[in-house]
């Protein structure tokens, strides 16, 4: 029990690294095309030769991270009026996680301690 609690603290830890990465990656996202990016995929590297073309691919965070899965979570973004928005959720709430995540263009974290997703109305991360 006590390893199972230290590797979903690490894979925790891990999905808070990941959702800063994408926070930078937005910011100079958004000095490049003057938008912030939809979609991982539109932070990811460009498509391989031979791969269909979709959204602009600026390079600015590994493909596993585009992918939308990494460490134990699933990473999405979403559009918002003022910006976006990104939620962390575990793969399996009380075995690869036990809190979800939620960051915006304030670059706040936030965290929600249930399987519900957080929200910009969640508990800040101190």
């Amino acid at each position: 029990p006590q390893m199972s609690k230290s590797r979903m603290h690490a894979q925790e830890m891990a999905a808070i690294e990941e959702m800063g990465t994408i926070n930078k990656a937005e910011i100079q996202y958004y000095s490049e095309f003057n938008q912030y990016a939809t979609t991982l995929a539109q932070l990811g590297p460009p498509a391989t030769a031979g791969a269909a073309e979709g959204p602009q691919a600026a390079g600015l965070i590994p493909g596993s991270l585009a992918s939308g899965a990494a460490g134990g979570y699933t990473f999405t973004i979403t559009q918002s009026p003022t910006g976006y928005g990104v939620s962390a959720v575990p793969k399996a709430f009380g075995s690869t996680g036990r809190r979800t995540f939620f960051t915006d263009q304030t670059g706040i974290v936030r965290q929600n301690w249930t399987q519900d997703p957080a929200t910009d109305k969640s508990e800040e991360l101190k």
